[in-house]
Formats: structure tokens, sequence, C-alpha cells
């Protein structure tokens, strides 16, 4: 089973080559790797082009943002199954897409997510959240609460059936996306209890106040749009229950 990993950059060259390891030491042996850089104006572009020969496919232009880049990937993946492996972030263990495809494999599922866990920049090693994706269920889309987007692999052919990112959210297309396949569309999925992604702390949706206000405005209107009732009180309420993410960890 082939499967095709999208990673969008930007001006990332203190984390990208990270990204790139950790996707070349994977042991499964049918990867295809999609690189969108935004015209980076750093050292980005050389990084990467000291793997040419080892990334299937290297796309370098400017862009209408993240999910503007995210679907020019899309556009070109070949694999069977697709995932999006963000610039900052990188697989937690050589054994993650090998994982993947097997559940895939075994469960019959047409989409496949597990853990993740938020390290700091300066020690990788050094967890300070765990993002657990095991109790999900579509009903909690209405609570701001979605799978780990980083972690998450589905057929090629739901993209090509249900759509690409909306290039006119500005934080919230992932989630968006994911109440579409998932709550919308009944997309089957299944849970691999692995923590699958290494995520630097830091994130756009998480910068400031004004970035969480937008955020959570764009949630509500994701579940508008895929019919599913709900409001800002309701969303909110997921920060009551992030706090057990800081000191909860997997036995």
């Amino acid at each position: 089973m082939k499967v095709s990993i999208i990673t969008v950059v930007f001006n990332g060259e203190q984390t990208i080559e990270d990204t790139i390891q950790s996707v070349l030491l994977q042991d499964h042996p049918d990867i295809e790797h999609i690189i969108i850089d935004g015209a980076s104006t750093d050292k980005t572009l050389s990084i990467i082009n000291t793997y040419t020969g080892k990334i299937a496919k290297v796309v370098s232009e400017r862009d209408r943002g993240i999910y503007d880049a995210m679907n020019k990937g899309l556009r070109l993946a070949s694999g069977d199954i697709i995932g999006i492996l963000n610039s900052d972030d990188f697989y937690a263990d050589t054994t993650v897409i090998s994982s993947v495809v097997r559940q895939f494999e075994q469960t019959g599922a047409n989409s496949v997510f597990g853990d993740l866990v938020y390290v700091t920049s300066s020690d990788l090693d050094r967890v300070v959240r765990y993002y657990s994706s095991a109790r999900f269920h579509p009903d909690q889309f209405a609570y701001g609460w979605m799978p780990a987007h980083p972690t998450f692999f589905v057929k090629r052919w739901a993209y090509e059936q249900y759509g690409l990112f909306k290039t006119d959210y500005q934080i919230a297309a992932d989630y968006e996306l994911l109440t579409r396949f998932l709550a919308k569309h009944r997309l089957s999925y299944s849970y691999l209890p692995k923590t699958m992604v290494k995520m630097r702390t830091g994130g756009v949706s998480t910068t400031n106040l004004k970035s969480n206000w937008i955020l959570n405005r764009e949630i509500i209107r994701g579940c508008a749009e895929n019919n599913i009732q709900t409001n800002m009180p309701k969303v909110l309420s997921k920060y009551f229950t992030k706090v057990f993410q800081l000191v909860y960890r997997p036995t």
C-alpha cells in the first residue's frame, strides 16, 4: 500500500530536516514524500535540495496560505492513503507508517488516526502535553474536539469525492475538513493506540488570544457548514478538559 505524505513549509530552516529525516527513516517500503515550499527566503530550499532523489516531489512557489499549499500537495499525491506532516512536526518513531498501513489492512477502515505529544523546541524528548484521540466520536465536534490532525491518514479517494481544504479559513480548515469527512459523510475510521507524531509547541492556532478567537469562530462555522449544532459555550468547554492533557500520560 503506497502512502503519500505531504509537508508544507515556509522559512522552516530550523526544523525541516527533522521532518524529512523522520519520513526517510520509516520502515514502510512505499512512501511518497511531497514537499510544498512557499518560496522560502531562508535556507529551507537548500536543505530540501540536499535530499534530491529521496523526496518524491518538491514544489517551491508562492501560495495563498497553508491550506492552499496543502491542496497543491493533495493534487500531486498518488498514494493509496495520504497523511499530512507539518514542517514543525516529526514522526515519533520509525514504525509509524507501517503501523498505520497495518491498521488500514486489518480493520478495513477508510481513515486512521492516533495520538500525538507536544514537545519543547529546546528538548524534543520533553513532553509537555499528551493529545489522545482514543475517545473521539463525531458527536465531539460540537464541543470543539477532533482527532489529532497530524496523525490523520485517509484514503485518497476521500479527498477526490468529498473535497480538499477550504482556503477561506485562516486556522481551522483542518477542523472543517474532518467534520466534513467524519461527521457529514460518516467516513469510517479506526483509532490506532500509538503516539504517532511529536509536535513542537507554539503553533498558529495557539499563539495568542486573537488566534484562539479566530479558531473558535471558525470551528463554529465548520460545524454549521456540516450540519452540526453547536455554540460558543459548547466550543469553549474544551478548555476545561484540555488541562488533563497536561498531566495525563499513557500507561
